[in-house]
């Protein structure tokens, strides 16, 4: 099966899960992107259509905490991180998009720290 065909499936589970998840000003919605060397959350108003916090194994703060971007260990930072900012701005609930990937490892690491951090799913 070829990477195009792996593309697709998750475009595919995407649109499904963007059918129920939807983030109000109250309950945003808290995306998640995987590269195959980094983890990107955002903390996103769908009405508003603006994002509200952002995190990744690239920001300032993480970046030197993290030796390798792409394990569990930097998900889980990650999502301890953008628990901090968006508890910061006053998010304390969020609705958990996991944009097509399947809930396991790194995208499981991320909402665990999330959780940690104190943001309720």
């Amino acid at each position: 099966m070829g990477i195009q065909k792996f593309r697709q499936a998750r475009i595919r589970r995407k649109k499904r899960v963007r059918k129920k998840v939807y983030g109000t000003p109250d309950r945003p919605r808290m995306t998640v992107f995987r590269s195959g060397r980094h983890i990107y959350v955002q903390v996103i108003d769908d009405i508003a259509g603006v994002t509200l916090a952002s995190s990744s194994t690239m920001a300032k703060g993480l970046s030197d905490q993290i030796e390798n971007g792409s394990n569990k260990k930097a998900a889980e930072t990650v999502g301890e991180a953008i628990a901090k900012e968006a508890i910061g701005v006053g998010i304390k609930a969020v609705r958990f998009d996991r944009n097509g990937y399947r809930y396991q490892g790194r995208v499981k690491a991320l909402a665990d720290g999330a959780r940690k951090g104190g943001l309720v799913f």
